[in-house]
C-alpha cells in the first residue's frame, strides 16, 4: 500500500525533468508561498534532515514531507498531479509553465490502521 502516488501526466513531466537534471527528489514543506505544494529539486540541492519524512517513491523519485506538515496529512492518501500555470517556487517544472499539485483523499479505516496504526 502506497501513501503517495502520481498521475500519468505528472510522471511524463518527472521523466522529462530527470533527463534534464538527473536524480531528483520531491519535497513538500508546508512553508509559506507554495510550500504546501510538492516541489521537485535535483537530488542533493535540498538539505534534508530529521524533520523530513520519506513517504514513498513516485516515478522513481523519493517523496519527502516535513514532519510538521505530515501531522496534517497523515490521514490522507496523496496523488501528485501537474497543471498549467506558474507556482511561486524554485521547483524545476516552473520554467515549463507547469506546477505540481496534490490531490488528497482521506484514508479508509483499513488504510489508516495499516499506515498509522489507528484502530477504530
Amino acid at each position: 500500500m502506497n501513501r503517495v502516488e502520481i498521475t500519468e501526466a505528472a510522471t511524463k513531466i518527472v521523466n522529462q525533468l530527470k533527463e534534464q537534471h538527473g536524480d531528483l527528489i520531491f519535497h513538500q514543506s508546508g512553508g509559506c508561498c507554495d510550500g504546501s505544494a510538492p516541489m521537485i529539486f535535483p537530488k542533493g540541492d535540498m538539505y534534508l534532515d530529521e524533520s523530513d519524512i520519506l513517504l514513498g517513491e513516485v516515478a522513481g523519485v523519493n517523496f519527502y514531507m516535513n514532519k510538521d506538515q505530515f501531522e496534517y496529512w497523515k490521514h490522507t492518501h496523496l496523488t501528485v498531479d501537474v497543471t498549467e500555470g506558474r507556482g511561486a517556487s524554485f521547483s524545476l517544472e516552473i520554467p515549463l509553465g507547469l506546477r505540481f499539485l496534490i490531490h488528497s483523499r482521506l484514508l479508509t479505516k483499513e488504510e489508516d490502521e495499516i499506515m498509522n496504526g489507528i484502530k477504530s
